[in-house]
């Protein structure tokens, strides 16, 4: 598992940049023209939705469904790196970091034609009817494993 600081927005995107995400789960995204601002790059608010598709992906990917995901964001990271065109190709790469009791943090990076363009961490927390938070179930923790973020080895 690697943590890393949240003072330094660049230090920490340098970190998220340093993990092997050969591992990663990878969700290719349908850009659509509606995603693109005046300026011609996707609009910021996007990547939210593009990391939210991936994530809802990854979870089914993992055998987890949709009614069994009791689960709100907590908080979301983000940092932006280069822009992203229309016609390039998205890609959103995902990573568990951590994975506490009742909560889980998954780190990602989008990328546009192969180069990362941003990288985020989001923090999602199970909760029960009350929205109060409640325990992982122990199944989640190993659909998890293969997922957990390490370091790029050098070389």
């Amino acid at each position: 598992m690697v943590t890393m600081s949240h003072t330094d927005p660049r230090a920490a995107a340098d970190a998220l940049a340093a993990l092997d995400w050969a591992r990663a789960h990878h969700t290719q995204i349908q850009m659509r023209y509606g995603d693109i601002d005046a300026m011609g790059h996707l609009n910021n608010a996007v990547y939210v939705q593009y990391l939210e598709t991936s994530r809802v992906i990854m979870m089914r990917e993992l055998g987890v469904r949709d009614r069994e995901d009791r689960s709100v964001i907590a908080r979301l990271e983000l940092d932006y790196r280069r822009e992203v065109r229309w016609g390039q190709t998205a890609t959103v790469d995902s990573l568990v970091e951590r994975v506490g009791r009742t909560s889980w943090t998954v780190v990602s990076r989008l990328c546009a034609d192969g180069v990362p363009c941003a990288y985020a961490r989001t923090v999602q927390v199970r909760v029960d009817a009350e929205h109060r938070p409640e325990p992982l179930p122990s199944g989640l923790h190993a659909a998890f494993a293969p997922l957990l973020a390490r370091e790029s080895l050098p070389g």
